[in-house]
């Protein structure tokens, strides 16, 4: 096989994986929209400034502005203070 065959299949293979992640993201964003408006139209409804899930502890009022290592300001160990902290689950990696 020639090498400038070998490279065009490499780039259309790289063109075709670049097409794939486009289209995920494109799909992952209206899927974020959707999610938004909703949001939009509880917050709205509630009359809140923004959705407010929870007031016991710093990282379960709100998951977007919360920090993310404020769950782990105790030791690691500890048990958990807030019921609440049981509503979100560990970052999916």
């Amino acid at each position: 096989m020639r090498p400038a065959l070998r490279f065009a299949m490499f780039l259309c293979l790289l063109l075709a994986l670049d097409g794939a992640l486009l289209f995920d993201g494109l799909s992952r964003r209206m899927a974020e929209y959707a999610t938004l408006a909703r949001l939009e139209v509880v917050t709205r409804g509630l009359g809140l400034t923004d959705l407010a899930v929870a007031t016991e502890a710093r990282y379960t009022r709100h998951p977007a502005v919360s920090d993310p290592v404020v769950p782990f300001m105790d030791h690691p160990g500890a048990i958990e203070h807030f019921p609440t902290g049981a509503f979100w689950l560990p970052p999916s990696r």
